[in-house]
């Protein structure tokens, strides 16, 4: 009898075990997030601590608290940012990309997170190029893989600019115009606007911005799942005046906000 009694109590701690580990939560996912991180105010390092950060980063980080994961968030260059997550090294892109239409045959977008532009930026000494009018024969500095290599590369096959000389980072084409290895550079008007602002006042900008863009949140091409998850979580990023606070902290426009 007593061996039965400690049988039967063997069996009911099992079982308990086995209960309580049945309600153990399961592991928070974690999605890769990849960028370039030379684009502020959008993605940049902090020189104090090393790590990146920027609007893109504190609204995918609040849209991931919405919805429930993690994001750990990787460095590369902005032309191997589609190839990485074509191939799974990454889930999502969060690096000021342009929705066009040529991407979103190899990616899908979210919906839009920020209004954006080109911006047509030149020496400050420069009385010269005053709009897109005045580029012939000129050298443009981009970016490569950008919309601005984009623009300033038909604008050469527009007979317009002469040459196009592409860099890896927007830091590396603002100091080659600041000086003078370039006529002018092609860039996202906020994030050279913010260039302007922490430091190079040897550049600025003329006209009126070359195109209106729209930043979105890219993942792999019919990854539906995670598509809903940072649009859902985006939704209520805006709904709950988180986005207003970071468009205020990166001293973003108003018009910023996507219609």
């Amino acid at each position: 009898m007593q061996k039965r009694k400690l049988w039967l109590v063997v069996v009911l701690v099992l079982v308990l075990i086995g209960t309580a580990c049945g309600k153990q939560p399961s592991e928070e996912v974690v999605y890769q997030v990849g960028c370039e991180p030379t684009f502020p105010p959008f993605e940049y390092k902090d020189i104090e601590t090393d790590e990146i950060t920027g609007f893109d980063i504190d609204l995918i980080k609040a849209i991931a608290e919405e919805e429930g994961f993690q994001v750990e968030v990787l460095s590369f260059g902005f032309d191997a940012l589609i190839p990485a997550l074509q191939t799974g090294t990454i889930d999502i892109v969060a690096s000021g990309m342009t929705i066009d239409e040529k991407r979103s045959k190899q990616v899908d977008f979210t919906k839009p997170y920020v209004n954006s532009g080109l911006a047509l930026a030149v020496a400050k000494n420069n009385e010269t190029i005053k709009s897109e009018a005045d580029l012939k024969g000129t050298k443009v500095a981009v970016q490569i893989g950008t919309t601005g290599a984009k623009k300033a590369n038909a604008l050469k096959d527009a007979g317009i600019v002469e040459q196009v000389k592409t860099f890896d980072t927007i830091d590396v084409l603002m100091a080659e115009l600041a000086k003078g290895s370039v006529d002018a550079v092609i860039n996202d008007l906020p994030v050279t606007q913010e260039f302007i602002k922490k430091g190079q006042q040897e550049i600025k900008i003329v006209g009126e911005p070359l195109d209106s863009e729209q930043y979105g949140f890219a993942v792999a091409k019919g990854n539906e799942e995670l598509l809903e998850k940072l649009d859902a979580g985006l939704d209520k990023v805006m709904a709950s005046g988180k986005y207003e606070e970071l468009l205020e902290k990166y001293d973003l426009p108003e018009n910023a906000w996507p219609e």
